[in-house]
């Protein structure tokens, strides 16, 4: 048996966490083994990591902006120059193919420089005053102490997405990587500290999000909170936060339809579609969840993503480049419960539906790239969010159909529409209820845009100039002689 490695947290400079009373395990999603162990933070050492968090915040935002910047380059520096470590702990963690595992790397340091540049970007607004001499200033100021709270699906990449934004505009940050997929966290914290970081202005605490989170949510010092993660906890995070009406920023679940019209390129719209439901086991907030295809054209469509979905290699992520595991056993037993449900309905399974078969699957969270067939707008594949490697394809009639079975959802992260028809797609711009639309286009996202979700998908957004807006408050100066 190998090793099992222990990766500590991190509080105002320092590590913690080897006396533990209790540790979380970490296991390889691909294989089962359990390779490294994280501690479990007291409730003690979560108000540490705020208060240090407290302390430390003033002294930052004193910090001319493009000297916050500066720290934030010598991270993402090291980061480079680990590529190659930090693409095999995500893959090791996580389970994503060792090619998508560099690319979020990659990802992260283009979050971490995109908003380093933002330092010089910070603007305010003077407007004129009714009276004379005096001015009217709109000046934009950190919230203070920021927690991020981050998914399982890219747990680098959400680091980089929330700390870089709040480090620049002047707030500290206490993050909380989730339980399952600590380790990336934890040594990310190492180049902080390297990257010489003052102490306090990045803590790391571990636990649940049920009582870890909580803490850090509902306590009184936490000023924003930035989180991604299911509408439940959402909704939670919501409730909680309430009583001290701290500043949210969620990115929360996301159920997108995939819309192919009659007129659509079949070729581009199959090959898209094959992309957006299976890159990263499904595990991506805007994939494609359900693709909801013109009857016209549904057999031939059908027939080019089945040709492609068999192209899928399964196999040892690190090596393999298709598609790995899920990442946690509840994840996988979720898919198995969705799919069992979704034959019990009446849906046929065109390929996939079970665990592969072999030795090499039989630790892991393996299963096989499904594709299900005789689905009705009302079935539970439709209305429920999968987040994995499953595709429901449901017949419609026509465009307006896709639209209302859409916006009937209480979801609004993104959409994708495959059509030629100029007046369509200018109309879905106006009417599809949700945060991003893909049109003729497959899954991306570019880090000058902005990522945010209608309706019960959730509050504010990041990425770009507009997701650097999301961690400064303004404040108005009225200024006389």
């Amino acid at each position: 048996m190998s090793e099992v490695k222990f990766y500590p947290c991190y509080i105002n400079g320092e590590w913690i966490g080897k006396d533990a009373a209790e540790r979380i395990p970490v296991e390889n999603p691909a294989t089962g083994n359990v390779w490294a162990e994280v501690p479990v933070c007291t409730m003690e050492q979560v108000q540490q990591a705020l208060e240090t968090s407290k302390t430390a915040q003033e002294a930052w935002q004193d910090l001319p902006a493009i000297q916050r910047a500066n720290y934030i380059y010598a991270i993402a520096d090291r980061l480079k120059a680990e590529r190659d470590y930090f693409a095999e702990l995500l893959v090791k963690e996580q389970g994503k193919p060792l090619a998508e595992a560099q690319g979020e790397v990659d990802d992260t340091i283009r979050y971490m420089t995109y908003n380093a540049e933002a330092a010089r970007r910070i603007t305010g607004h003077i407007f004129p005053s009714d009276q004379p001499e005096e001015q009217l200033w709109i000046h934009k100021v950190p919230y203070g102490v920021t927690v991020g709270l981050c998914a399982f699906n890219y747990p680098l990449a959400l680091i980089g997405r929330k700390l870089g934004p709040a480090l620049v505009a002047g707030n500290t940050i206490v993050l909380k990587p989730h339980e399952v997929t600590p380790v990336t966290a934890s040594e990310f914290c190492r180049l902080v500290e390297e990257a010489g970081v003052p102490k306090g202005v990045v803590n790391m605490v571990i636990g649940t999000g049920a009582a870890i989170g909580e803490a850090l949510v509902s306590n009184p010092i936490t000023r924003l909170v930035t989180m991604t993660g299911s509408t439940r906890a959402g909704q939670a995070i919501c409730a909680t936060a309430a009583p001290n009406v701290t500043k949210l920023v969620l990115e929360l679940g996301g159920n997108a339809p995939f819309i192919v019209c009659e007129d659509a390129d079949l070729d581009k719209a199959a090959e898209a579609a094959v992309v957006a439901r299976f890159a990263n086991c499904g595990q991506v907030c805007i994939c494609n969840e359900t693709v909801l295809v013109h009857e016209a054209v549904a057999d031939e469509f059908t027939e080019k993503v089945l040709k492609r979905v068999a192209e899928i290699k399964l196999g040892d992520p690190m090596k393999n480049e298709g598609m790995g595991p899920s990442t946690s056993r509840q994840g996988l037993a979720r898919i198995e419960e969705l799919v069992n449900k979704a034959v019990a309905e009446g849906v046929k399974v065109a390929c996939g539906g079970k665990k592969p078969e072999g030795a090499e699957f039989e630790g892991g969270n393996w299963y096989e790239p499904t594709v299900l067939l005789n689905v009705k707008k009302d079935s539970i594949m439709v209305n429920e969010e999968i987040f994995g490697p499953v595709m429901p394809i449901v017949k419609i009639s026509s465009y307006e159909e896709a639209l209302e079975i859409a916006n009937a959802s209480e979801d609004g992260l993104s959409a994708y529409l495959f059509t030629e028809n100029y007046r369509r797609f200018i109309h879905a711009i106006g009417h599809l209820q949700v945060g991003t639309i893909f049109i003729n286009h497959g899954i991306v996202g570019y880090i000058q845009g902005f990522h945010s979700g209608h309706k019960r998908s959730g509050l504010g957004g990041e990425d770009g100039i507009h997701g650097v807006e999301e961690m400064l408050q303004k404040r108005t100066i009225y200024l006389g002689c």
